[in-house]
């Protein structure tokens, strides 16, 4: 299947899923969700064991794409919760994936970015990678993340992240437990491909038995957080703040917040 926003090879059982926008820091459109999801059901469907996700250029993911944040000005309610629900969907595909995922992460993973990055299985990164939740600084809310990064890293930190919204470094997200390994530019696919053939040396059919394990544990939980991240996300959109904070950002400008 031919993709617009992606490219997906296969090298014997490992699939390699790259988002390949380049000239738009591999941003987040609505075009893209769709490849995505179009590939990741690709993939279910193949022979792969491993999945590898990586971005073309220099950046792994810089967030929601400028022109898709103008469009979500002047949205009905009934279309940002339509908004919200595809996003929780690409989220879901990738947190649930049947097949073991990594994360090459070579460049800034930002806000949903940063998302798709951590939500992987593993997820290995270079020095210079940056990530953030930065859904504050624009007049967002960081909703549907905040029920997978409270899995990751516990309530304290998860504040810390979502409430500042301040980037963070490969190093720190190391620390944190993010990340499970940062590599040189020159090591990074060569790494995402050798923990490849180390999981490959295990049981594919017992390496879908624990993935699915795992799944089925968080699944009660997630369903219920989810459900108000989605009211979450969408109502926020109608508020004064939003409006302003997308409207500062595309103008380049400090936002004017009036807390409505």
């Amino acid at each position: 299947m031919g993709y617009n926003t992606v490219q997906l090879a296969y090298e014997g059982q490992v699939a390699i899923l790259t988002l390949n926008r380049p000239e738009k820091r591999n941003a987040i459109s609505f075009e893209l969700i769709d490849d995505l999801l179009q590939a990741l059901n690709e993939i279910a469907e193949s022979n792969a064991i491993v999945l590898i996700v990586t971005g073309a250029g220099k950046a792994f993911c810089s967030g929601m794409d400028l022109d898709n944040l103008k469009g979500l000005l002047g949205r009905t309610a009934e279309q940002n919760l339509k908004d919200s629900q595809t996003m929780v969907n690409l989220f879901r595909a990738i947190y649930e994936f049947p097949k073991v995922t990594i994360a090459a992460v070579n460049g800034p993973a930002i806000a949903g970015g940063t998302g798709l990055a951590l939500l992987c299985d593993f997820t290995i990164a270079l020095p210079e990678a940056k990530f953030g939740y930065t859904e504050v600084r624009i007049g967002f809310v960081p909703a549907i993340v905040s029920t997978f990064l409270l899995r990751q890293v516990g309530e304290k930190q998860a504040r810390d992240l979502l409430l500042t919204g301040r980037i963070f470094d490969a190093a720190e997200a190391l620390r944190m437990g993010l990340i499970n390994e940062v590599v040189s530019s020159a090591n990074l696919m060569t790494r995402a491909r050798e923990l490849a053939a180390v999981l490959m040396a295990n049981s594919a059919a017992s390496l879908r038995a624990t993935k699915k394990l795992l799944n089925d544990h968080a699944r009660a939980e997630v369903d219920e957080q989810i459900e108000a991240a989605i009211r979450e996300n969408a109502a926020i959109r109608s508020t004064a703040d939003f409006r302003e904070g997308i409207t500062a950002f595309l103008d380049k400008r400090k936002p004017v917040w009036t807390g409505k």
